[in-house]
């Protein structure tokens, strides 16, 4: 089994996106395929794949990351380490019939929409709780009229979400303040495990960012997005090029990271009900885009400013929730820039916090420049 230490690396490392390392651990080293037309499956990019195999070569490790999720784990719960094609786990053979158990549910039963998912029974714990809780205080049970006002409220008209969006704006500087922000260069650090890794962000309006982290051992783990393609690296890794939800993922970040109008993020902004975080009222705004989950926004209700997006991420197995908390908001030239930002996920967290921004300096265009893939290695045997 691996240390603590080496468990909490893993799970930071996974936490700051940059999944490249699983790119190769989920089967084994990618097998090799005659070149096709259009993007690979997973049964053409990686060895032993025997469920998810019409599945894009792209989104098999978001589902892998979902799996993880649901049941509280890490990859060597089912897969050998160094090895990960091998078959000698029964946890592996297991998870094979559970995930073709759960897509034959949803086949036959719910037009093959994803209603049932390795969540639905397992909830973070590896093996599902097949009885009631007993709870430590004894509560009333739901009934029929709480239930018919929930549904209802769901189903409410609300009012438009424009206050809330042009509080927010007024709390970071105002249009004048925003327009002005053309980019930022950040030192930062971030904590990762007993000790602190350093981070370099440079962000460009209206959403280049790249993040550079000083991994222990001297190598770099990059995250970039270039405003129209993104990839991540990792040491002793190849680079990865970002899925369609990680670059929509990471066009939100930079979006929020250096403030915007949210309304040029989005296609359509409604208003939700409003709720509460650490004890202080929010308003909670959904930003809608066309095949995208909706991304939920919370602005503070006194303040003004966001406090936290949670935005989703489809996988064929189910949805994988991210959680941004931003904080200590700070003054910089006329406009308010978070200087501490919490990235969660259902087992993992980090937190970023800057040292220092310069605003408005050039930055060089090879940070944003996407590093050449290394040459093709062997035809496998």
């Amino acid at each position: 089994m691996p240390s603590n230490h080496g468990a909490i690396v893993r799970r930071v490392a996974i936490s700051v996106a940059v999944l490249s390392a699983a790119t190769a651990l989920i089967s084994g080293k990618p097998a090799q395929a005659p070149p096709s037309a259009g993007p690979k499956t997973a049964v053409q990019a990686f060895k032993n794949i025997q469920v998810l195999k019409d599945t894009p070569a792209d989104q098999l490790i978001p589902s892998m990351q979902f799996i993880a999720n649901s049941l509280g784990v890490e990859c060597d719960f089912c897969h050998v380490e160094g090895a990960f094609d091998k078959d000698d786990k029964d946890e592996k053979k297991t998870a094979r019939k559970m995930m073709t158990m759960m897509i034959t549910i949803n086949q036959e039963n719910f037009e093959g929409k994803k209603e049932v998912s390795c969540n639905t029974c397992h909830r973070g714990s590896p093996h599902p709780q097949g009885i009631p809780i007993i709870t430590a205080e004894a509560r009333e049970p739901m009934n029929t009229e709480a239930m018919e006002h929930e549904h209802h409220d769901h189903d409410a008209q609300m009012p438009s979400a424009d206050p809330v969006i042009d509080a927010y704006v007024k709390a970071v500087g105002g249009s004048d303040a925003i327009a002005k922000l053309k980019s930022a260069s950040e030192k930062a650090n971030m904590a990762m495990g007993p000790g602190k890794v350093a981070v370099e962000i440079y962000e460009e309006a209206p959403d280049r960012r790249v993040s550079i982290a000083h991994m222990p051992g001297g190598a770099d783990s990059v995250t970039a997005y270039d405003g129209s393609e993104g990839w991540l690296s990792f040491p002793k890794r190849p680079l990865r090029i970002m899925n369609a939800d990680e670059q929509y993922a990471a066009k939100l970040d930079a979006e929020f990271l250096l403030p915007s109008d949210p309304r040029k993020a989005f296609t359509e902004l409604k208003s939700a009900k409003p709720d509460t975080i650490d004890g202080k009222e929010v308003n909670v705004v959904l930003g809608i885009n066309p095949n995208q989950p909706p991304v939920k926004l919370y602005f503070d209700k006194e303040s003004g400013l966001l406090v936290r997006m949670v935005r989703y991420a489809n996988t064929p197995l189910g949805i994988n929730p991210t959680q941004v908390d931003f904080a200590d908001y700070r003054d910089q030239h006329g406009a308010k820039l978070p200087f501490q930002w919490t990235i969660a996920r259902p087992f993992s967290r980090f937190t970023m916090k800057v040292d220092s921004v310069e605003l408005n300096t050039p930055i060089d265009p090879s940070k944003f420049a996407k590093p050449a893939a290394p040459p093709p290695g062997p035809p496998a045997h």
